[in-house]
């Protein structure tokens, strides 16, 4: 592991390794960055696509309100399969900008409209990549939740979709921005913790987060066929459809849900490029009852990485105690137990040299949070702070978990034909 590496140098080398020229990072503006650029003084118009609490909550009401006035922004679209959603999201912009904002039912619809400079995702998991390969081929820039990816021919087909048009995408990793995070990163750049033998979180709880989004829902307000796309044959449930989060045919559960932001902050506090192997086990032990939830409460994914550490990422959902989140090295320990106030120290590490004395705090460096930093790039045109390829590189490495929690094989990367392959 290098600590010295840079951002800047982080996003060529693990770019290049990814996907090689298709995917190259772009230092300079390319002639289709350019045309997607918009100008200081031009209104960003912007549609909402999945208006659930992660579209309302996260994107609409804390990520770009807070904003849209001092940097010339405004929704002009929501799009969502469920008729309150999208209502509820319509009723904020009218609140906000006193103008009745287009609904739609259908993604495609959405994205037929001309006057659209960008598009937020917010959907479920299972429809992340088509909607990102949908409106990057129509010419608009993106925020893409995460996890970003569920398949690998369909995570291929959005990447080179995003880079055929040269839009400007943001990933949804947004802990990455934290100034703290900042800090963290220019903090493994001095060396001062050394070489890492061990990076893990355990992130624990009494109960599966999908519980709590289980809601009654008529199916006369649901387009039920737009929600699924394909991924399942089943009629429509009210409880298959509120609580999608814990069902396997539209998520693949904790592992990407939480493990991608684990996965996507340590890529980016090391600077490390793709894993050379993972294995994952786990399964439903503990909350099994009449809604047949399908994802793992339970499971544990260890990759190992070419510079020689293993990264281990954990749930329980059995049990709140044990939760974590730490950098094991031989100079010290880097404790991420709260994203907010990260701290270091000497304790543990068999090299330790004498100039970590005591529990520091990890000094912030103040950074754009992560709405605004997309907001900024799309005038500019430079790369995002969770640009495509570091969605690329997350996704990758949570595929590779599932891939091996559905096989109970140990599985690989191939760059060159970029595939999960087995060990």
């Amino acid at each position: 592991m290098n600590p010295n590496i840079t951002r800047r140098d982080f996003l060529k080398s693990s770019t290049a390794l990814a996907v090689g020229a298709t995917l190259a990072s772009r230092v300079t503006l390319t002639a289709a960055q350019r045309a997607r650029s918009i100008g200081a003084n031009d209104r960003i118009r912007l549609a909402q696509l999945g208006c659930g609490g992660r579209g309302r909550g996260a994107h609409m009401e804390a990520g770009i309100h807070p904003h849209d006035k001092a940097q010339n922004v405004e929704y002009v679209a929501v799009c969502d399969p469920w008729r309150v959603a999208r209502e509820e999201a319509a009723a904020l912009c009218k609140e906000w900008y006193g103008t009745d904002v287009k609904q739609f039912a259908r993604y495609r619809d959405l994205l037929a409209m001309k006057d659209l400079d960008a598009v937020m995702i917010a959907s479920p998991d299972h429809a992340h990549t088509a909607h990102m390969e949908a409106t990057a081929k129509a010419g608009k820039h993106i925020y893409v939740e995460k996890p970003m990816a569920r398949k690998m021919d369909g995570l291929r087909r959005a990447v080179d979709a995003v880079k055929a048009a040269g839009v400007v995408v943001q990933v949804g990793t947004q802990i990455r921005s934290l100034p703290t995070s900042t800090g963290a990163h220019e903090l493994w750049k001095s060396g001062i913790l050394g070489k890492a033998s061990r990076i893990e979180q355990c992130r624990n709880s009494e109960k599966p987060y999908w519980y709590r989004y289980v809601k009654d829902v008529k199916k006369e307000d649901l387009d039920w066929e737009e929600f699924t796309l394909g991924a399942t044959k089943r009629p429509f449930d009210a409880v298959f459809y509120s609580g999608w989060y814990g069902y396997l045919e539209f998520s693949d559960g904790p592992i990407c849900a939480m493990g991608s932001h684990f996965i996507d902050l340590m890529h980016y506090i090391t600077g490390v490029g793709f894993p050379t192997s993972c294995v994952c086990n786990g399964g439903v032990y503990t909350w099994k009852d009449e809604r047949n939830f399908t994802c793992p409460d339970h499971v544990e994914a260890l990759w190992t990485y070419p510079e020689q550490f293993m990264a281990v990422f954990s749930v329980n959902y059995g049990n709140s105690g044990g939760s974590r989140h730490r950098y094991f090295c031989d100079k010290g320990q880097l404790i991420m137990d709260s994203w907010t106030s990260p701290t270091y120290s000497a304790e543990g590490g068999p090299k330790r040299d004498g100039k970590i004395r005591g529990v520091n705090k990890v000094t912030p460096v103040e950074t754009p949070d992560h709405f605004l930093d997309w907001i900024q790039c799309m005038r500019s045109g430079k790369p995002t702070r969770a640009p495509i390829e570091a969605g690329y590189q997350h996704s990758v490495a949570t595929l590779m978990a599932v891939t091996a929690f559905e096989t109970g094989r140990k599985t690989s990367y191939n760059p060159k034909k970029r595939e999960i392959t087995f060990a």
